[in-house]
């Protein structure tokens, strides 16, 4: 009995979408799931054959992710706005540091090792979290002169270009999949079209541009720069230019999709999981639709689909511009990743390296889509709020 009420009191602190709460807890289920059978090799080879080890870690991440999640749905969603500034400029010196001074991992530096507790941060997930928020402040702002290229819109698109410009070094994936987000809601915020259209085309021509040029230093001087070799290797393996060592992440997660059939080989019994490279990050919806089937993975799909369109519904219900671009955006982001990892594992694009959001193992990167899902169930349960209110003041009214 003491259990139901503690339970039915926590029912009736959580607001927001009730179907967006489900999609959350049904995520971290696949998450659970997937992390557990995929860790199985890493486990054996880090941790003496203790699968349990990086279950339990994962769950403890999950957990206190979840945490954050309610806190934020609980704050209301107005003071994300200015939260977003101090956010922003917190941002630009630790993608500087970490660039120059991070972590490197995966021949990349994305990483700051915090002190103490030897966690890795990876700071585009602040910043990419920032951007969003502060692009929808911004746009909501603007409302008045946003057709304007000096008064709307150069505001708005220079804090998108110095933070991706930043982020795309080290990263070139997280800064164009968090590029588009910040078009589609500049999109949905009223922005002149032909402005948009102007700044696809102009930045598609000089990052190209640039890539060439450093691809070409690098062949002539034999001293690769950066990760331009790794993105131009990346797109000759999609394009089936590369050589077999190369394009073995490709061939290994088509091998897991393509022998999972529609009902799957069964919960942990993955067999490419021993082969794929980051299994329980990069490729986990390849191991997912291996174990669980077609089924399986377009049950994934749905969530994501569906959580799209639950979002959809909180932009047109949203009374204001802010909690509207807020939301469209946070999602946008999420659901833009999301299917930009099912679509290397099925080889639709180029690696990437962009995790499954919730699903995926990950620390700082599953607390940062924590607190997006909720400050996207803040804004939800705003509007409930607000429904729930009409009818009291309508009968004041009578």
């Amino acid at each position: 009995m003491k259990n139901d009420t503690q339970l039915d009191w926590l029912i009736s602190k959580t607001k927001g979408d009730v179907v967006i709460w489900i999609i959350v807890f049904m995520l971290s289920i696949f998450s659970l799931l997937a992390v557990y059978s995929s860790t199985g090799t890493m486990a054996y080879k880090y941790q003496s054959g203790n699968t349990e080890y990086y279950l339990f870690k994962h769950l403890f991440l999950m957990c206190f992710g979840l945490a954050m999640l309610y806190l934020c749905h609980k704050i209301n969603y107005v003071y994300y706005s200015r939260v977003s500034q101090i956010l922003l400029w917190i941002s630009v010196p630790l993608l500087i540091f970490t660039y120059i001074a991070g972590s490197n991992i995966n021949q990349a530096h994305r990483w700051i090792t915090l002190p103490g507790i030897n966690l890795s941060f990876q700071t585009s997930d602040l910043a990419k979290l920032a951007l969003i928020m502060y692009t929808a402040r911004m746009l909501s702002k603007k409302q008045e002169v946003i057709t304007d290229f000096k008064k709307g819109t150069l505001p708005i698109i220079l804090p998108a270009i110095i933070i991706c410009g930043l982020i795309a070094p080290a990263n070139l994936s997280t800064a164009a999949v968090l590029f588009a987000t910040c078009l589609l809601i500049m999109f949905i915020g009223r922005m002149n079209f032909k402005h948009i259209a102007l700044i696809v085309f102009s930045g598609l021509i000089f990052i190209v541009s640039i890539i060439i040029v450093l691809h070409k230093i690098g062949q002539s001087t034999h001293h690769p720069i950066g990760r331009v070799e790794t993105w131009v290797s990346r797109v000759e393996n999609f394009m089936g230019d590369g050589n077999q060592e190369e394009y073995f992440q490709s061939q290994q997660a088509k091998i897991a999709v393509a022998t999972g059939g529609f009902f799957g080989k069964g919960p942990g019994n993955s067999v490419e999981k021993n082969f794929l490279p980051n299994p329980y990050s990069d490729f986990i919806f390849a191991i997912i639709v291996e174990e669980y089937g077609y089924l399986g993975g377009l049950f994934l799909i749905f969530l994501y689909m569906l959580l799209l369109y639950r979002s959809i519904r909180i932009v047109v219900k949203s009374p204001k511009a802010f909690g509207a671009l807020l939301a469209a955006g946070l999602c946008f982001s999420l659901v833009l990743q999301a299917f930009v990892n099912m679509g290397v594992a099925v080889h639709i694009f180029p690696v990437t390296g962009l995790t499954m959001p919730l699903v995926s193992m990950g620390g700082t990167s599953l607390w940062f889509t924590s607190i997006a899902f909720g400050i996207i169930l803040s804004v939800s349960r705003d509007i409930e709020e607000n429904e729930e209110l009409e009818p009291d003041i309508v009968l004041g009214e009578s």
